[in-house]
């Protein structure tokens, strides 16, 4: 059917509660408004599903949620899963226990166990949760960073990563084989409870969850020393991060860490920020007025999930607060580590740095200072998580350290999906450690900087919603493959890796290798000294992406170049 036969169909079919069609029924004569919300199904991708909450198929729902979740539950089902179950987490977010709840019922409702937790957990927890109680698959209901009117949906698998190939496209699949309504199962929480599949998972998860966290702390006798000492402005910005981290740090013995009171109790509107997201240096400015207040060095923020941390840290010299990119708190944290494993004898003969494509080629510098393997992969998180899963099967490569630029990282292999909480936990084990040396986190920074080269990079993005936008968007990727540029301000392309086509086609020679990875709708330009660029469209939003990078020899040089190749591919882009 149509979108408009859709639309009605929602408005008067019994199947939908009375306020959904009330909703529907109030956008009469808003027809554009319809159509956006009926013109397709809310794709299931490989992450799962993200959307605008309300009523429609292409909304966030209980609907649309129920209907993915049979999906899944169908191949749960063709795996022999059903004894394993399901665990479950959700964060803050408007809707996000009542999808959740959804969610097990619906997996209930097919013979399936499911293990709730029973509030808001950060979801490297259930990536944890996953693994610890030997589920066959996870889920989370979050939307992440984005702003307030959005919530999503990720799935993960056995090993604790968000699904890749081949079951990401097997659970697709199955998804959009559940053409109606009528074939979603569902049954009451009483029901669940009472035949033994639906449980709920206390607080001594989060114990454990802890302690392997506290496993990770390199020198604790430094935190014993400086803890005391080190002043710290913490934000959850309204998510799931509040009481783990702060119990991480206390139990540690961090005596100075200093929460922002307006942002530290959940708030699925997230009142106090345009959007919750600590890439954003406006989410910062209630923290920043507080490190103010108390004179702290280190100011730290988590998005609603606690899966990304942003960081401010004081230079000593001017006493301003400076922000981290993703790389810069990923780069800091890794040198860190490896720097004190390395002084103890603890980096494995065959250790392993692993970054995704769009992340700072300042890693390739300390893989090589450190004597480890580097693994590229696509962007996303879960690729990542999926390289342990290949050293375990293949008992070759140890997993020392993985990060994306995207302000996320993970330390240890408990989990297989970036942690803010171990970041977090970490960041401040190498505040102390550094501030024993009377040095800042900002001025190690820069003494990074100066060890192996001012590598800059940067992020553009166009946002094109609704049907015009996706069309856009396909045709922007069209006109950049076939029009391919022989250099950028001033630095000449060396290769294209367009891994849509899986190929790598030389400039200089023609010569075409594959790419090795999976296929996905990337292209990346390698250019001369050091420099890069990458396009993709977002798999979650409504945006294409413009990733760039350089390489320096100084501070101020680096800035030049990289907003002179922004400039450069932006109006190409523009032409």
């Amino acid at each position: 059917m149509n979108y408009l036969e859709s639309y009605r169909d929602w408005c008067t079919n019994s199947y939908f509660d009375e306020a959904t069609r009330q909703e529907l029924l109030d956008l009469k004569g808003k027809e554009a408004e319809i159509r956006d919300r009926f013109y397709r199904e809310l794709e299931f991708g490989t992450g799962g599903l993200r959307g605008i909450i309300g009523a429609g198929t292409n909304r966030m729902n209980l609907y649309t949620v129920r209907k993915a979740t049979q999906g899944l539950a169908n191949f749960i089902l063709k795996e022999g899963g059903a004894e394993r179950g399901v665990a479950i987490a959700y964060d803050s977010r408007n809707m996000s226990p009542e999808f959740s709840l959804e969610a097990a019922l619906c997996l209930c409702a097919n013979h399936i166990k499911t293990y709730r937790f029973e509030s808001l957990r950060p979801t490297p927890e259930l990536s944890f949760a996953v693994r610890e109680l030997g589920c066959i698959a996870g889920i989370v209901i979050t939307a992440s960073h984005n702003p307030a009117e959005y919530n999503g949906y990720k799935v993960y698998w056995e090993d604790g990563a968000q699904i890749t190939y081949p079951k990401d496209k097997d659970i697709i699949e199955e998804v959009e084989r559940v053409k109606t309504y009528s074939e979603v199962k569902t049954m009451s929480l009483k029901e669940a409870e009472q035949n033994g599949l639906y449980h709920v998972i206390s607080e001594e998860l989060d114990q454990r969850y802890l302690e392997e966290l506290k496993k990770l702390v390199i020198h604790p006798e430094m935190i014993h020393e400086m803890g005391k000492e080190l002043k710290i402005v913490y934000t959850p910005l309204h998510g799931t991060g509040n009481v783990l981290v702060r119990r991480v740090l206390s139990e540690l013995g961090f005596e100075q860490v200093y929460v922002v009171p307006e942002q530290e109790l959940p708030d699925g509107n997230f009142s106090t920020v345009k959007s919750p997201n600590p890439e954003d240096p406006a989410a910062f400015a209630l923290a920043l007025k507080l490190a103010k207040e108390k004179g702290a060095e280190l100011v730290l923020a988590t998005d609603p999930d606690a899966d990304r941390l942003g960081v401010y840290a004081k230079d000593s010299k001017t006493g301003e607060y400076h922000s981290f990119t993703g790389n810069m708190s990923g780069m800091l944290i890794c040198e860190y580590m490896l720097s004190q494993k390395r002084e103890l004898g603890k980096i494995a003969k065959d250790g392993t740095l692993v970054r995704t494509v769009v992340t700072t080629k300042m890693a390739d510098k300390v893989a090589k200072e450190y004597e480890l393997r580097l693994i590229e992969v696509l962007t996303g998180f879960k690729y990542i998580g999926e390289q342990i899963k290949f050293f375990e099967q293949n008992k070759k490569n140890t997993y020392e350290f993985g990060f994306e630029e995207s302000y996320g990282c993970l330390i240890g292999t408990y989990a297989r999906d970036k942690d803010a909480v171990s970041a977090v936990m970490m960041l401040c084990e190498a505040a102390a450690y550094y501030k024993k040396k009377g040095l800042t986190l900002w001025d190690q920074m820069l003494q990074i900087y100066e060890k192996y080269g001012y590598f800059k990079e940067g992020l553009q993005t166009i946002t094109l919603k609704g049907i015009e936008g996706s069309e856009k968007i396909r045709q922007m990727m069209e006109d950049l493959r076939n029009h391919t540029p022989e250099e950028l301000a001033g630095f000449k392309v060396r290769a294209i890796k367009d891994y849509q086509k899986g190929t790598i086609r030389s400039a200089l020679d023609g010569e075409i290798m594959p790419t090795e990875l999976p296929k996905s709708n990337v292209l990346y330009l390698e250019l001369t000294d050091d420099a890069w660029v990458c396009i993709r469209p977002s798999g979650t939003e409504p945006k294409i992406k413009f990733y760039m990078g350089v390489k320096g020899s100084e501070r101020e040089e680096a800035e030049t170049l990289l907003e002179n190749l922004t400039n450069a591919l932006m109006n190409l882009v523009k032409e």
